[in-house]
């Protein structure tokens, strides 16, 4: 395989794990990345804690891909995430698993394995090539990069395309790929936000005295026939955000794009059955303000009271009944989706039809795409990261295969 090199475009997990893969087997690889450095998004991700996998069983891991999870098992089951954290452990980075099941590294920070990292692939020969923008192919095929000393062509055996999706621009994931290879007839989906804030028409009132507060220990579900998931989110200015109401993006997005709304289903008070609730709100309050005795009776106060005043007419207070199942399902209607560039991943992207089983385009030979670049999707907690790997790996093994032929 020394014979042979191969070009990687773009230095995120995807594009690196593909270049480790090939370098291995003794391919000369060379990475061209955009930005002044690789890996951009990867320590941004690891900012606040690099939550870097999950512990769940298989079964349920495979699961959070929902309508993509028969194409994302293939790369699973060749790099899991048990794979992943022995990877880790083989950089030198050991990891645990949080209460929450989520894995981290010791450290919590992405840069010790990024640095540990690019020093093994240096260490393999893998070249980086930092601002350098592909621009496509020339007329004979070759790759047309512009870099800061001006446009300039480089040929190769076959290419791995790892351009990530189109969120947080300035870290270099700004979906410019997509005209280039629609030009060449592939398809693909338009690229949407998941992971994502959502917006909500707040009176002032709730905007101005509630927002930043986070809804903690609450549970959420969209209009149909979905079980409630327990976590926190926040309240904004305009709308929800953080990881509760992120793992419904796509449900919720699907709700907007289909009919200008999605309603939006808000346990307050998870802990406590609907019994329990009524029997509390149902209970003499004499003088008291129904604040108060909303208070007194079940805790419910602050943000969580607030929300309820906001999302319910005032007759509700006058029906025990009615005012106990909106707290047990407070109906919260959302009007829209934070901007694409703000979300923290992507939907949509190279379509599957358009690839083979190996991750090449079936009308361009010797062409792979990787990461967030396809057309997939999944909530935080690791799995994001863990499919982007796990495509990269596929994708690198599917230029061996591509090139032993």
């Amino acid at each position: 395989m020394s014979s042979f090199c191969v070009a990687v475009i773009g230095g995120g997990p995807a594009g690196l794990m593909a270049a480790e893969t090939l370098a291995d087997a003794g391919v000369q690889v060379d990475v061209y990345d955009a930005m002044p450095s690789v890996g951009r998004k990867f320590l941004l991700a690891g900012r606040g804690g690099l939550n870097l996998t999950h512990s769940e069983p298989s079964g349920a891991f495979l699961s959070r891909y929902s309508a993509r999870a028969e194409q994302v098992a293939p790369w699973l089951e060749q790099f899991d995430a048990a794979a992943l954290r022995q990877w880790a452990n083989e950089l030198g980075i050991a990891t645990f698993v949080g209460s929450s099941g989520r894995v981290f590294p010791n450290e919590m920070k992405a840069a010790p394995m990024l640095r540990a990292w690019l020093q093994r692939l240096r260490a393999s020969g893998v070249r980086l090539h930092a601002r350098h923008v592909w621009r496509g192919w020339t007329d004979d095929g070759a790759l047309l990069l512009d870099t800061p000393e001006g446009t300039v062509t480089r040929n190769a055996d076959a290419v791995v395309l790892a351009l990530g999706g189109a969120s947080w621009a300035r870290l270099g994931s700004n979906g410019a790929w997509q005209n280039i290879l629609k030009r060449k007839g592939v398809a693909v989906a338009p690229l949407l936000p998941a992971n994502c804030g959502f917006l909500a028409d707040w009176s002032p009132h709730l905007a101005q005295r509630f927002a930043g507060q986070p809804l903690k220990s609450i549970a959420m579900a969209p209009d149909g026939k979905f079980a409630m998931r327990r976590g926190e989110c926040m309240v904004t200015q305009d709308g929800l955000e953080g990881g509760l109401i992120y793992a419904w993006s796509a449900a919720l997005r699907d709700a907007l794009l289909a009919k200008g709304e999605a309603i939006l289903h808000i346990d307050l008070l998870p802990g406590h059955d609907f019994a329990r609730v009524l029997a509390e709100v149902a209970r003499p309050r004499g003088s008291r303000s129904w604040s108060s005795h909303l208070d007194g009776r079940l805790g419910l106060r602050g943000v969580k009271a607030g929300l309820l005043r906001e999302c319910v007419p005032k007759e509700i207070f006058e029906r025990s009944d009615a005012l106990a199942a909106a707290i047990k399902k407070l109906p919260v209607r959302l009007c829209g989706m934070r901007p694409l560039d703000e979300a923290i991943s992507t939907a949509g992207g190279v379509e599957f039809p358009g690839l083979n089983p190996d991750l090449m385009l079936r009308d361009m030979p010797g062409v792979f795409c990787a990461g967030e670049m396809l057309d997939w999707e999944a909530p935080t907690g690791g799995y994001l990261l863990t499919a982007c790997f796990a495509s990269g790996r596929m994708a690198g093994r599917g230029v061996l295969r591509w090139l032993a032929d």
